[in-house]
């Protein structure tokens, strides 16, 4: 097993650098180098095991089902709710972008004090939904293997799987993570994107956890799946940055599609623009917009996990500010136009490296931290109940 993942990365890698050379219509994508996956992919190939100290098949001898279980399980909820995948990688992004991918955004660490605010319950996360989907994963992994698999890890490989149920890419987890004993509710009302950012503050924020352009370009392309709720759309419809009017390029034909589709709420609304790949809605009759009903009737695009994203920006039909702002930059509008005019296996394959990047932030391995027996809860206040 962990042969053939690590056999399967290389041919991952492999096919992403000739990718990365150039697309089928001939744009270059060249001048857009990738940073490497992780420091050194020779040590990768000399070693089954990451320099964070993670690893393929980690759970190979303490808990040889594991991938299997979560694959399953996952399964079984994107057949009841297929929306279930852009939930989760968006609880995967708000985990990862602050202080690394260690679950810290599923715990509850207050204790019971209700002066200690928990990350989640900061206000670019109050919008989140999954969590119960995590939790009932680890309720079957815990009966298979009791306190062996973190909730981290659960995170990760349920949003690649996730991905690939939704019609995206394959692409290898490394697994050993370790769970936070600490929530970081400061630094998500902080450091999350916003919907409503320009170009300059969001490749900040991505430079700043080591993304470049290319990978943060990549990586908004999450929105191709999921809808963007209205909560995140009606400012700029109706009060755009807070001069009482729409933003003003947006085009009249497509502001009016919009407003159709997401009304005047008539009230004021205390929780500020979330994330930039923080308003994919989870529930199917959730009232908000996908990148599919934002491409004019004039554009052909699959329903899959392809490049309907990148087109709708090409045709000025960015849902999001921050999205239609990536044809702002010289820079970012290039590999918006050269992911949305090919196949899309060159987006699929850039999207997978930096998904796999981001799985790699600041992760506890080793002694680091613990891992839960319940998700919700460090384990000092599990063992007092």
């Amino acid at each position: 097993m962990a042969g053939s993942m690590t056999i399967c990365f290389f041919v991952v890698l492999s096919i992403s650098i000739l990718l990365s050379w150039t697309n089928p219509r001939g744009e270059t994508l060249k001048s857009f180098s990738l940073s490497p996956l992780y420091s050194s992919t020779q040590s990768a190939s000399s070693s089954n095991e990451d320099i964070s100290g993670l690893r393929y098949d980690f759970y190979h001898e303490t808990c040889p089902q594991a991938e299997s279980i979560v694959r399953t399980h996952m399964a079984r909820l994107y057949s009841d709710h297929n929306n279930v995948s852009a939930a989760l990688l968006r609880l995967f992004f708000h985990d990862c972008f602050i202080e690394g991918c260690d679950a810290s955004v599923l715990l509850d660490d207050s204790n019971g004090d209700k002066n200690h605010s928990i990350e989640r319950q900061a206000i670019p996360n109050q919008t989140l939904r999954g969590f119960d989907k995590i939790d009932s994963i680890k309720e079957e992994l815990e009966k298979a293997c009791p306190g062996v698999v973190s909730c981290a890890d659960i995170v990760s490989i349920a949003t690649r799987d996730g991905i690939m149920l939704a019609g995206g890419p394959f692409y290898p987890v490394l697994t050993g993570r370790r769970d936070s004993i600490h929530s970081y509710f400061n630094e998500a009302l902080a450091a999350i994107p916003r919907p409503d950012d320009n170009i300059t503050q969001t490749l900040h924020l991505f430079d700043l956890r080591g993304f470049d352009e290319r990978e943060t370009v990549s990586l908004l392309g999450a929105h191709n799946i999921g809808k963007i709720g209205c909560e995140f759309i009606q400012k700029r419809l109706f009060n755009f940055k807070g001069t009482g009017q729409p933003d003003p390029t947006i085009a009249p034909d497509f502001l009016t599609e919009m407003r159709m589709r997401c009304q005047d709420s008539n009230r004021t609304t205390t929780r500020p623009s979330s994330s930039s790949m923080a308003s994919l809605e989870m529930s199917e009759s959730a009232v908000g917009m996908s990148y599919l009903q934002a491409l004019s009737s004039s554009i052909s695009s699959g329903a899959g996990f392809d490049t309907h994203y990148y087109q709708s920006l090409l045709s000025g039909r960015g849902l999001l500010f921050a999205d239609q702002q990536l044809m702002a930059n010289e820079k970012t509008a290039r590999l918006v136009r050269a992911y949305a005019s090919d196949d899309g296996s060159t987006f699929r394959m850039d999207f997978a490296r930096a998904m796999m990047k981001m799985s790699g932030l600041n992760v506890l391995t080793g002694s680091q931290g613990q891992v839960r027996r319940n998700c919700s809860l460090p384990l000092i206040q599990q063992f007092l109940r």
